[in-house]
């Protein structure tokens, strides 16, 4: 499995992405400083944990993989499909122990968004998760490099797709260069759904619905996985990993909102650009 150990914690990388030199993680719950229910690395801000521990916990994850706290950059995420350019860091921008608060002062004058793109190597991207999908989006030729958030509603508007999109507008970017990694989120058979998501689904993958609900026994179940793969492919990816980890499966490792009932923490996905060495 493609995972790291480092400091007690554990981090997940796509095999691609890494030989390709992008910097990036996942990280799983270990190696931090949170208590239970949150125990440990957790880096949600809006679930009751204390905000010191939030941003501890995200000053760990950056210096893990080499990055500078005061370089990560991450947005209000409100489950839609907008898609956030970074070209410079605000000049205020440092994730200190209450920056992790994303209700204080310092924090409302966040974009509000799904998706977060950038060709900067200065700035780390971050986005949050615990039963979403993380999408990491590479651009090795323009070196660009993006995440997107997709829960059902981000699936269903296709988040991922107007990421590579977006990622084509600003950077140039041919979908066909590009390198997708869709991380560890809850898979179809824990993900049972409404008649209103199912409808949904079908508005919006119409006769390819088939392949990403399961339905039986007045039950439905919708495949993220394959949804959001799906979607990749149509916007022209061709170059996707699939992580295949459970987070309500896993709890050992990862934080689910379905599997822990709501009571849990969120973990983190980084992804970065090398910085330049220009030195001679």
């Amino acid at each position: 499995m493609p995972f790291r150990y480092s400091q007690n914690a554990i981090i997940f990388y796509f095999e691609n992405l890494h030989r390709a030199g992008l910097v990036h993680g996942v990280f799983a719950r270990q190696g931090g400083v949170s208590p239970s229910p949150w125990h440990s690395l957790n880096t949600g801000s809006r679930v009751g944990d204390a905000p010191a521990n939030v941003g501890e916990n995200l000053v760990r994850a950056a210096r893990l993989l080499q990055r500078s706290p005061e370089t990560m950059v991450g947005v209000r995420q409100v489950h839609g499909d907008a898609v956030h350019r970074v070209d410079r860091l605000p000049a205020s921008q440092e994730i200190k122990r209450h920056y992790a608060a994303f209700d204080s002062p310092e924090a409302l004058s966040l974009p509000e968004a799904d998706a977060i793109i950038t060709q900067n190597p200065d700035a780390t991207l971050f986005m949050r998760f615990a039963d979403c999908v993380p999408v990491l989006l590479f651009d090795p030729v323009k070196k660009a490099v993006g995440i997107a958030h997709a829960g059902w509603r981000g699936t269903v508007n296709q988040v991922a797709a107007r990421t590579v999109e977006q990622l084509s507008a600003q950077f140039d970017s041919d979908p066909a260069n590009i390198m997708a990694g869709i991380g560890p989120s809850i898979c179809v058979d824990h993900y049972e759904v409404g008649q209103t998501v199912v409808d949904e689904v079908k508005s919006a993958f119409g006769m390819e619905s088939v392949y990403v609900l399961r339905q039986g026994n007045g039950r439905s179940f919708f495949d993220l996985w394959e949804a959001n793969r799906r979607t990749l492919l149509q916007a022209g990816v061709k170059q996707i990993e699939m992580s295949s980890e459970c987070t309500a499966e896993k709890l050992e490792l990862w934080f689910s909102h379905r599997g822990e009932k709501g009571r849990t923490g969120r973990f983190v996905a980084i992804a970065g650009l090398q910085v330049r060495n220009d030195s001679p």
